[in-house]
């Protein structure tokens, strides 16, 4: 039960940051109701995992102080609607130009991930070049996870995707996704299961390299 107040203690200690901006130790206690040693426990933890951090500022009379404010990773915790603004922003898109411009715009998005990993697959055998994707995927938000078959052929597991919203309206990104991989893999990629689609994970296996 302490573990829990004490979890959401530090959860309205952020919020407050967050909507209130930097404050004082001194502040927070004021605003929680609780002492300030108690807040400094709160705020210890939160800095120790690289939520908030301290500056400290003179003021006119008295010892400096230190003022409290999230640090970027901290902001990540709070909800994020960009695929909103993405859908708005592709719609009108396809209300001025078209559909087909939309899915040239995917294309050169493919294009330009193309070319920033390219690099970091050449000269690599397969199976290097596979665990180097799913690296990429996984620092995209991808949460992957892969392996060896027997039958000599791969299978790279995406169990999120940061795009969903985005390729639920247009499929082309999905399609994009599979040439990418065929591309940088330098093999034949097939997608057996697909989260737009209703699966539980979008599924790739790479059957083997291209000549």
């Amino acid at each position: 039960m302490n573990q829990e107040m004490d979890v959401s203690t530090r959860k309205v200690i952020l919020t407050m940051l967050k909507t209130k901006g930097s404050l004082t130790v001194s502040d927070m206690a004021k605003q929680l109701g609780i002492t300030e040693m108690a807040v400094r426990r709160h705020l210890n933890t939160l800095e120790r995992d690289g939520l908030i951090e301290a500056t400290l500022v003179r003021q006119a009379m008295g010892r400096p102080t230190n003022l409290y404010s999230l640090t970027g990773l901290a902001d990540e915790l709070f909800p994020k609607k960009y695929h909103h603004l993405t859908l708005d922003l592709l719609g009108e898109l396809v209300s001025e130009a078209g559909e087909e411009q939309v899915e040239r715009l995917f294309e050169r998005r493919k294009e330009r991930l193309i070319s920033r990993y390219g690099e970091q697959m050449e000269g690599k055998p397969l199976a290097d070049r596979v665990k180097t994707l799913a690296e990429i995927q996984n620092a995209n938000g991808y949460m992957v996870d892969w392996n060896a078959a027997e039958d000599g052929s791969y299978v790279i597991n995406e169990h999120n995707c940061p795009i969903s919203q985005v390729a639920n309206a247009y499929n082309h990104a999905c399609q994009c996704e599979l040439m990418m991989f065929k591309s940088l893999l330098k093999a034949d990629v097939e997608r057996t299961e697909c989260l737009v689609k209703g699966g539980i994970k979008c599924s790739y296996v790479i059957h083997n390299e291209k000549n």
